[in-house]
């Protein structure tokens, strides 16, 4: 085997605090929506897995939950799947809003959790087009004095300046071994668990800061049709009834209008029609059931 052909396989995580923009660089990478994006803090809750598949490197890119100071259940589970999501990998991306207009003391933290693993990470200062360059230089400088870094990447992630050069790094520093997935695969996570996402991504979008982040959409049943398209059927949970009620819209027309957008999203992911029904439940004690963490995969069972 000549040496353009040896195979070479890793994983990179991508940790940061809500709203670093992790999900935005991830799906900039791939060049496909995968993780899903809103203007929400604490928006991704479960780890996505995105391949990047380019000559004869394959990359496994970690999107992880925002890590912060949790308080319930749910926001410890969502953490800790952040910080596990280091076990094995080949790399990590220190993802940090640079445009922020004061330092961000939950960057600091991570810093601090970082420097206790004793782990090397790749700095990578995103939203560099909201800020100006010399603004830029005692942020670089006060990362780089940690000794945490090898090096530091400037990038945005949403018009993907930087990236590309940030993509040739990680490429290039990925170990000789085979192929985890098939060249073709996007992500290991079902495509149950992407649809109740992208149906959770419209219900944030469409109601903004009306509704707590507080609020899930659980897949129910897929039912594979002989025409090729999918039925699928999610429950939204909220806590409140009057949540529900918001949800639901006057004579039903919200609902109608995030299960019509969700909808669509199915269809230009999965490229096949989608019949999608949606269900609203008010269960203040959702977050407390086993079987949702179960689902999602996070470490919140025994809680």
């Amino acid at each position: 085997m000549t040496q353009d052909h040896i195979q070479h396989a890793g994983f990179v995580a991508i940790l940061g605090a809500p709203n670093a923009g992790k999900s935005t660089l991830l799906n900039q990478m791939l060049g496909e929506r995968l993780s899903i994006v809103t203007h929400k803090a604490q928006t991704t809750r479960i780890r996505v897995l995105g391949l990047l598949t380019q000559g004869n490197t394959q990359i496994g890119l970690i999107d992880t939950p925002g890590i912060f100071k949790p308080k319930s259940r749910l926001e410890k589970a969502m953490v800790q799947a952040a910080w596990d999501s280091l076990d094995g990998v080949d790399m990590i991306l220190l993802l940090v809003d640079a445009s922020a207009r004061q330092p961000d003391p939950k960057v600091d933290e991570i810093l601090e959790s970082l420097a206790k693993r004793k782990v090397k990470a790749t700095m990578v200062l995103n939203k560099v087009d909201k800020i100006k360059l010399e603004k830029l230089l005692p942020m670089t400088e006060r990362m780089h004095a940690t000794g945490l870094f090898d090096e530091i990447y400037m990038v945005s992630a949403l018009t993907g300046d930087g990236v590309p050069e940030l993509k040739t790094k990680l490429l290039a520093g990925m170990p000789v071994g085979p192929w985890h997935y098939p060249e073709d695969q996007l992500t290991d996570v079902s495509e149950r668990l992407l649809a109740a996402e992208i149906t959770r991504e419209q219900l944030l979008c469409q109601l903004h800061d009306e509704l707590p982040y507080m609020a899930s959409v659980i897949p129910e049943s897929w039912e594979e049709r002989k025409d090729g398209s999918a039925l699928i059927r999610q429950t939204i949970l909220v806590t409140k009834a009057a949540h529900r009620a918001m949800v639901l819209g006057k004579n039903g027309a919200r609902i109608k209008e995030i299960g019509s957008a969700a909808r669509q999203e199915m269809v230009a992911f999965m490229g096949r029609p989608v019949h999608l029904f949606l269900d609203v439940k008010a269960d203040e004690r959702w977050q407390e059931k086993n079987e949702f963490y179960r689902l999602f995969g996070l470490d919140g069972a025994s809680r």
